[in-house]
């Protein structure tokens, strides 16, 4: 739901009867644009989030944690000064606007004032100005005499409220019932033309009344009727939430503030999930790259080397053929003895060079591309092996499907060196426990990244069945067998999964094999998710996450 007035003016009610009377113990700024009050009420504490950005500003109760810089900006530190054990005397909308003011009772050991935290919610606009008998103590964001602006928002001068909207006030039924006579849509009228309502609030209006909704209509839908507070889904997501809304998927809340924190807990962690995402297929990508770079030299260099048997055939044949040859030649031809049709061959000379020196400059031109050949391939099988590891943690964060499964991957990466350690250790890492299925009775587990699948492997009983894509990287996926016999049904299924959680995915027929857990080895000093199997069976299937048998 939009943060229009008509939201709001709920938002700020609620927010009253929850906070009134409490205590501000607490000031955190997470963000540029983002404010966290952590207030001691009746109740207990309570977290009030104020996010003051362009695209969701809001006041909410008890959003997902942030983290906490450890250095507080300069506005955060003004707030600090003057509210910190701050009473909260009264919270209010002033005149349907897009603002929340609270007053607070601020106490020091020498002083006593009451001060004003505005909050304006207005998009891009968005702002927090702490205010004492009308003057500015400070803004987040400040504004200067010198800059285009209408309003002048900096320490030491008179706060001036935005400028009201040159809209019909929703309570003024007569103004309301001419203009909507001549109105058309409803929906762009209301949004258009009443104050404080949002396109999405005005759906709403037309769909509860319909086109022909009336003056009284819309005050009672603002100021009477009911609020029914819910989170609407559309294929299974939240897509937003509302006061009050006829969609057919919701769910309901007992407050508004509970239903907007569900939404905005969400679309945050939505976020988190995907700017977590990027990041480690970024530090990543620039590693696959480089040994993506290293193995295309390894193997021109090798396929340099790939002359070293015709170079040492020329050092035999000028031996051969050392009396024959002129002194000061630059070339001559010999009979290719090692060719079964007894074809001639043409070597080149130095002839500043004796028969005998030129031989000996193609053996050791051979001697050095053996050297060379025998290091590159080498370095090649090293280099193989990490580009294959490194396309493993690939497969893993393509697979992960929340914010919880890049821990352990994380970790990875910081051992790697592609990622920094943090400056203050994060606690220790919790992961997500391995996914779960229940199909007839038998369990499926599947692993959700390198460090899990070994540990899933390494837990398995030596019946039981391990599963593995194959040419692929993939998830390591089990069947526990408590000494059963596993049907084909549940054997097909965790097949599907296995190759769901792999690297082929997006393809069909792939290829899954199994054997017994006795059969699976790890082989000492490999990389994480490494395995080596032996008497094992192949399965071609479809990819399939099977949600439907998920055991939470």
């Amino acid at each position: 739901m939009p943060q229009d007035a008509f939201t709001i003016r709920y938002i700020a009610d609620e927010l009253k009867s929850e906070l009134a009377g409490g205590k501000i113990s607490r000031i955190i700024q997470p963000a540029r644009d983002f404010l966290t009050f952590i207030i001691y009420t009746r109740k207990g504490n309570l977290k009030l989030d104020a996010c003051l950005s362009a695209r969701s500003a809001r006041l909410s109760l008890g959003e997902g944690e942030r983290p906490v810089p450890q250095v507080a900006p300069n506005f955060c530190m003004l707030l600090r000064k003057h509210l910190q054990n701050a009473e909260i005397l009264d919270i209010v909308q002033p005149d349907f606007e897009r603002i929340i003011y609270f007053d607070l009772k601020c106490v020091s050991d020498f002083s006593s004032t009451v001060m004003r935290l505005y909050f304006e919610i207005m998009g891009k606009y968005s702002n927090a100005v702490l205010t004492e008998n009308g003057v500015i103590v400070g803004a987040l964001k400040t504004s200067a005499i010198g800059e285009n602006t209408k309003r002048v928002l900096f320490g030491g001068v008179k706060y001036v409220p935005p400028e009201p909207q040159d809209k019909i006030a929703p309570d003024d039924i007569e103004e309301l019932t001419k203009a909507l006579k001549s109105a058309g849509d409803k929906t762009e009228f209301l949004s258009g033309r009443v104050k404080g309502l949002a396109y999405a609030t005005a759906v709403e209006m037309v769909e509860a009344y319909g086109e022909n909704i009336t003056a009284q209509n819309i005050y009672d839908y603002i100021f009477k009727e009911k609020a029914e507070p819910c989170v609407t889904y559309s294929d299974g997501q939240p897509t937003d939430f509302k006061v009050r809304s006829k969609s057919q998927s919701q769910k309901r809340y007992a407050s508004i503030l509970e239903a907007q924190c569900a939404y905005y807990s969400y679309e945050y962690e939505k976020a988190s999930f995907r700017e977590r995402k990027t990041k480690l297929e970024s530090a990543l990508g620039g590693a696959v790259k480089k040994a993506e770079k290293r193995l295309a030299i390894e193997n021109e260099k090798l396929l340099e080397c790939s002359g070293a048997e015709n170079i040492k055939l020329k050092g035999e044949l000028i031996t051969a053929n050392i009396y024959a040859i002129e002194r000061g030649a630059t070339s001559f031809k010999a009979i290719n003895y090692y060719d079964p049709n007894g074809g001639e061959i043409k070597i080149d000379l130095d002839r500043a060079l004796t028969p005998s020196q030129n031989a000996q400059k193609y053996y050791k031109k051979y001697a050095k591309l053996k050297r060379t050949q025998t290091a590159v391939t080498a370095q090649k099988k090293e280099t193989e092996k990490r580009l294959d590891y490194l396309k493993s943690i690939a497969a893993n964060i393509s697979a992960a499907e929340k914010i919880a499964d890049f821990a352990e991957t994380e970790e990875e990466l910081i051992s790697l060196g592609l990622l920094k350690q943090p400056a203050v250790k994060n606690k220790k890492v919790v992961t997500p426990p391995y996914r779960t299925y229940i199909l007839d009775g038998f369990k499926i587990i599947s692993g959700r990244n390198n460090l899990q699948n070994d540990r899933l492997t390494k837990s398995l009983a030596q019946d039981d069945i391990w599963l593995h894509t194959q040419k692929y990287h993939s998830s390591h996926v089990a069947i526990i067998t408590e000494g059963k016999t596993i049907p084909d049904s549940v054997l097909l299924t965790a097949a599907e999964i296995c190759a769901y959680y792999s690297d082929g995915r997006e393809g069909n027929k792939i290829p899954v094999d199994y054997t017994k857990k006795k059969f699976v080895k790890k082989p000492p000093a490999t990389n994480a998710g490494f395995a080596i199997y032996t008497d094992y069976s192949t399965i071609l299937v479809n990819p399939d996450p099977h949600t439907e048998l998920i055991n939470e």
